[in-house]
């Protein structure tokens, strides 16, 4: 059996994931050893402070699922050249811009298990080496000198902004619906994921697979997400990398949260709707127990594998590799990871 091919089999295990996410990573080495090398290439400047926080948080862990996008669907569509290093590292870039500007805004002490850059160096510094990146990924993509590219990155950074505003807009709002909850994480979260399969076919020039390639990023994405904020309420500091609850604390309400209000009755909800308002980490003890006890987080879960399911089905027209084996097994993995 192939080893993309065991690693797929061996997903469903449910208490790490880590059989998938290994075999995937190891397909993209050579890719992705490429990508960490240009990316610190990329972060020279003569500003050292700009240096010491890029390195901090590009180098304080994560999975690189993103640019890992842009490898798999770049080579799942028979892309041969090197662009798609390139495009990976400003995706990388994006994403760490938005990872700064996301922890000042939400005042979050902890960024993978490590303090944030804002509370290291400061808020001023942090949005301002956040608007190095942005500004960096745009020279690196003129390089790539495609319109098309530069429009989907463009229109990207833009609607990921509309999101960062809309979830501002949410903060300590208890009345906050699905749709809203949704309409933010479409653009905060699925859209980069969106982007980064849209540009394997981009560059591979097989326009026949960008839709379908685009819908698997943009259900793989909301998929991740809400699995995200399920383990805000499941896990803790040592394997999310964030304090449980801190979600709650920044009187951010999730999936989880809102499908727990929607169940309630109303006494249980004014005390929902009160920790929202105030960010009450002293009530998460509660809370947890009604998130529990109305089922929320296996609705949240089912929400979250319909999504997986809808990704896997959007690739179904990308011909069979190991590339596509690897992007099916991911998807598994964005729902049944536990680390």
């Amino acid at each position: 059996m192939p080893a993309m091919e065991q690693a797929h089999a061996k997903t469903p295990d449910s208490q790490s994931g880590r059989p998938a996410i290994d075999a995937i990573t190891a397909l993209c080495q050579a890719d992705m050893d490429a990508v960490d090398m240009l990316i610190r290439d990329s972060l020279d400047s003569n500003v050292v402070l700009i240096r010491q926080i890029a390195e901090y948080i590009i180098g304080s862990g994560g999975k690189r699922l993103r640019p890992m996008l842009v490898t798999l669907a770049a080579n799942a569509c028979g892309y041969d050249g090197r662009h798609h290093v390139t495009l990976a590292a400003v995706i990388e870039f994006i994403h760490t811009a938005t990872l700064l500007h996301d922890d000042v805004v939400d005042e979050s002490e902890l960024r993978r298990g490590q303090r944030s850059a804002h509370a290291v160096w400061g808020n001023a510094a942090s949005v301002l080496v956040g608007d190095f990146l942005y500004s960096r990924a745009f020279q690196m993509m003129v390089d790539v000198n495609s319109m098309p590219v530069m429009d989907l990155l463009s229109d990207t950074t833009n609607r990921i902004a509309e999101g960062e505003v809309e979830q501002l807009l949410n903060m300590h709002d208890p009345d906050v619906s699905r749709e809203r909850y949704f309409s933010v994480i479409e653009k905060k979260t699925a859209q980069l994921f969106e982007a980064a399969c849209r540009l394997g076919p981009q560059l591979a020039g097989t326009a026949a697979h960008e839709p379908g390639l685009g819908r698997y990023g943009r259900e793989l994405g909301i998929a991740f997400q809400i699995a995200d904020d399920v383990l805000d309420y499941m896990s803790d500091a040592g394997t999310l990398g964030k304090n449980v609850g801190d979600d709650l604390a920044e009187g951010k309400p999730t999936l989880p949260l809102i499908v727990c209000r929607e169940r309630l009755d109303e006494n249980q909800r004014q005390r929902v709707d009160a920790a929202i308002r105030d960010g009450d980490t002293r009530s998460l003890p509660d809370i947890l127990r009604l998130i529990h006890d109305t089922g929320a987080v296996e609705a949240s879960l089912a929400e979250a594998r319909a999504r997986a399911d809808a990704a896997l089905e959007a690739i179904g027209g990308l011909p069979e590799s190991r590339w596509k084996e690897a992007l099916a097994a991911l998807a598994e993995y964005a729902v049944d990871r536990r680390f």
